[in-house]
């Protein structure tokens, strides 16, 4: 199964939030309870997204992280790419020439770069600020998880992974086998 890892889940769900308010310092602890994360977690998340550029800390007894550009310049590959161990890739030879013995002889391998392709641009094409705000046009912009089910006269934007609000669940009820209490990586 294709998966990101917690942390970029949690990653993209941070920065999101951050976009939500853009002009506004956030501190880790602010964070961490608007989306019902563990403080420890979002310090390591917001630290790895600073030394891949993707935010800025400021010190100080207001200080903070703020979006190191608009959030629409920072792709969801970018917090990928910030925060998995890996390359991308969708096979082990699409991440990185040279691992595969069988590389020069695949009949398959070309394929799988295609793919990869087309996926890495996807990834590319939506942006922090897509997380935020779904382009209306999107087909995907209706979409919901397996087992949420629209309520009559409501909107289909997704809110799981939104900025936290009054009423709303939790940020770790859409990550499977997450807690609000064992949520420390």
């Amino acid at each position: 199964m294709l998966r990101i890892s917690k942390l970029t889940d949690y990653g993209t769900l941070i920065l999101a939030h951050m976009a939500g308010v853009p002009d506004r310092v956030h501190s880790a602890a602010g964070l961490a309870e608007a989306l019902g994360l563990g403080l420890p977690t979002v310090s390591k998340v917001l630290k790895t997204l600073g030394r891949h550029t993707l935010v800025t800390s400021q010190r100080g007894a207001h200080g903070g992280y703020v979006l190191s550009r608009p959030p629409a310049q920072i792709s969801v590959a970018d917090v990928i790419d910030a925060l998995e161990d890996h390359p991308f890739g969708l096979t082990e030879c699409s991440a990185s020439a040279g691992v595969c013995g069988m590389e020069g002889d695949c009949r398959i391998r070309d394929n799988w770069l295609r793919i990869n392709t087309v996926v890495r641009q996807a990834l590319e094409g939506v942006t922090v600020a897509d997380m935020v705000h779904p382009r209306g046009g999107s087909p995907f912009a209706r979409l919901r998880p397996l087992g949420e089910a629209a309520a009559p006269g409501t909107s289909t934007e997704h809110r799981l992974h939104g900025p936290a609000s009054a009423g709303s669940r939790p940020a770790a009820a859409c990550i499977p086998n997450a807690r609000a209490d064992d949520q420390e990586i």
